[in-house]
C-alpha cells in the first residue's frame, strides 16, 4: 500500500486553533507542555487532504469512524469494503476534492447509530489504517448524510446512502503499537454472506 506523503506547511496558525482547551490543559497536568510548539503542529495538522492521503485511504480494505449524539456520547464503527459477484471490490471512499471525501453506507442491523449521531451532530472522526506497512492517518472533520441512492450509484451500486465529510484536521499518527498484520483475502462464502 501507498505511504501517505507529508504535507508541506500551510499558514501558520496559533496554538489556540490546533489544541482545543482539553488538549492544552492534559500537556499542562502531565507534564507535556512545550513538547508541541506552533511550527511543529502546524506542520502536522492540516485542514485538507494531500494527494498521497488520497492514494493511502482510497486503497485500504477498511476504516473506523468516531461520532457523538449532542449530549458528547459517543460511538465507534468499523466501515468495510463490499464486492461485487465476480468477487472484485468496491473502493472503500472516494476522495471528490481536497477537503472532501465520500463513503457508502450499506444495508446493515438498523440501529443507525452513526447516522443517527451524524444528524444530531455532524461532527465525525476518521482513523485509517494500514496494518500491513503500519501506517494510519486521522481525518477529524464534519459529515453530512446523501440520501440520494443514484447520486454516487455508479461507484456504490449496492449502498443504501452515503456519508459526505468535509475535512476540518488531517494528520499522520506514528506506528506505535499498531500490530503488523497480513490481508488474507476473502474466501467465496464471506463475499456473498449478507
Amino acid at each position: 500500500m501507498t505511504q501517505p506523503t507529508k504535507n508541506p506547511p500551510t499558514d501558520s496558525r496559533p496554538i489556540s486553533a490546533l489544541l482545543h482547551a482539553g488538549e492544552l490543559a492534559a500537556q499542562q497536568r502531565f507534564n507535556a507542555t512545550g513538547v508541541w510548539d506552533e511550527q511543529r503542529l502546524n506542520r502536522m495538522f492540516h485542514e485538507r487532504i494531500p494527494p498521497g492521503l488520497v492514494e493511502f485511504i482510497e486503497q485500504l480494505p477498511c476504516f473506523f469512524i468516531a461520532t457523538a449524539n449532542t449530549a458528547g456520547e459517543c460511538d465507534c464503527s468499523f466501515r468495510g469494503r463490499e464486492y461485487d459477484v465476480a468477487g472484485l471490490p468496491y473502493p472503500l471512499v472516494k476522495v471528490l476534492d481536497e477537503r472532501t471525501l465520500v463513503f457508502p453506507d450499506y444495508r446493515g442491523n438498523r440501529l443507525y447509530n452513526s447516522l443517527g449521531n451524524i444528524i444530531v451532530n455532524g461532527h465525525i472522526g476518521m482513523l485509517f489504517i494500514d496494518f500491513q506497512s503500519r501506517t494510519r492517518a486521522r481525518l477529524n472533520g464534519r459529515a453530512e448524510i446523501v440520501e440520494t441512492q443514484s447520486t454516487y450509484a455508479d461507484i456504490w451500486p449496492l449502498a443504501q446512502r452515503y456519508v459526505r465529510v468535509t475535512a476540518e484536521q488531517v494528520y499522520g499518527n506514528c506506528k506505535s503499537r499498531i500490530p503488523h498484520m497480513l490481508l488474507v483475502p476473502p474466501t467465496d462464502s464471506e463475499l456473498h454472506d449478507n
